[in-house]
This record gives structure tokens, C-alpha cells and sequence, in this order.
């Protein structure tokens, strides 16, 4: 009697779903070593069950060996089109550049503190003398960019002062032209006099 096809769909039955772990995998274990001893193929194969617990399987040495190569396995495979997305290789490249540059600079700065060029080859101090030149040149840039700032506020302040200079020289004209308009004692046509002679001022003349 030919065997059902079976469903490929979540067991809801505890029981049942683990019974089948268990036995599907040991079969999956058995056909790994197999495959090792019939093709000369290095297999590691790591499985996780629903309560965490962890099964591992290596054929040739131990589990941390096998991930270690294949870590460097990947580091150093070439980039083939369609394999490797090209932002994570640029992104890859990036980082070894900047590494790099990290590395020339910690030495310059113990070089700028007097201990000497240490290991530092030509190349790297040709290095550190480029970076130095474009880190005067921002330098100077940002130094730049400052006092002109500085200067068009000292500018807008200046022209501030300017107005209010003016409108106070205004007002001080205005004052001027106000008490200029009441005629002095002297400027009367005819000099006050008193009736009845007790006082007059028109005898001072």
C-alpha cells in the first residue's frame, strides 16, 4: 500500500510535532554523513528546535572550525555579478579604506607628540602630509568664513548705530528749531511800560 503525500503545514499537536523532529532530524543528520563519505564533502549543519535546544553536526572537525572557514571563505571570494550586492562591496571597501586612514593617523599623532615616526613607512608619511595640507586648507576655510561672518555683523551693528544717530540728530534740530521760535526779551518792538508811572521800562532807554 503506497504512503500518502504528506502536507507540508505546522503539526498542531505537540506530541506529534515533536516525534516528527526528532525523527526527521536524525534522518537529516544520517543523510549529512553520507553525503560526507560518499563525495569527500565537509558538512556542518546546525538546527534549532521549538524550545531552543541546539543540534549540531560537522564532519570534519569541530562546529567553530567550520564556521571560521566559512567566514573566511566569504571574506575572500571574489565579487561575481548577481552573488554580491554591489553597496554592501562598496560599503566593505569603505571601511578597510577608512581603517586605513585611522591607522596612518594614530600614528602621526603619536608622531606630532614627539614619539618619534615609529613604524610609520615613507608612503604613510607622505600620507600624513597630504591630510595635513587639506586639514590646514579647511582649517583655514572655516577661520575665513568666521570673520567674515563677524565682519558683516560688525557691519550690521555699524549701520544700526548709523540710523539711530541720525534720527537723535533729528530730534536734536527739531529742539533747537522750537526754542528758536519764542522771541527774546530784546526782540520786543516796544518795551513793556506800567500806567500811572509807578513803573517804565520804556525810561531804561
Amino acid at each position: 500500500m503506497a504512503r500518502g503525500k504528506v502536507q507540508l503545514r505546522r503539526i498542531d499537536n505537540p506530541v506529534h510535532r515533536q516525534v516528527t523532529f526528532c525523527k526527521r532530524r536524525a534522518g537529516l543528520l544520517k543523510k549529512a554523513r553520507e553525503l560526507s563519505v560518499l563525495c569527500d564533502a565537509d558538512i556542518g549543519i546546525i538546527v534549532f528546535s521549538s524550545h531552543g535546544k541546539m543540534y549540531e553536526l560537522s564532519t570534519n572537525g569541530t562546529m567553530q572550525d567550520m564556521i571560521q572557514r566559512y567566514l573566511t571563505t566569504c571574506a575572500e571570494s571574489p565579487v561575481q555579478s548577481g552573488d554580491t550586492n554591489p553597496t554592501e562591496q562598496e560599503n566593505v571597501n569603505e571601511i578597510s579604506t577608512l581603517k586605513q586612514e585611522i591607522d596612518i593617523l594614530h600614528k602621526g599623532l603619536r608622531y606630532m607628540f614627539g614619539e618619534g615616526p615609529g613604524l610609520m613607512t615613507l608612503d604613510e608619511l607622505q600620507a600624513l602630509e597630504r591630510n595635513l595640507e587639506i586639514w590646514m586648507y579647511h582649517i583655514r576655510s572655516a577661520k575665513m568664513q568666521i570673520m567674515f561672518q563677524e565682519i558683516q555683523q560688525l557691519k550690521h551693528k555699524e549701520g544700526i548705530l548709523t540710523a539711530a544717530n541720525e534720527i537723535l540728530q533729528d530730534k536734536i534740530i527739531e529742539q533747537n528749531r522750537a526754542f528758536d521760535v519764542s522771541p527774546a526779551i530784546g526782540e520786543f518792538p516796544y518795551p513793556l511800560t506800567i500806567q500811572n508811572g509807578i513803573f517804565n521800562f520804556s525810561c531804561l532807554n
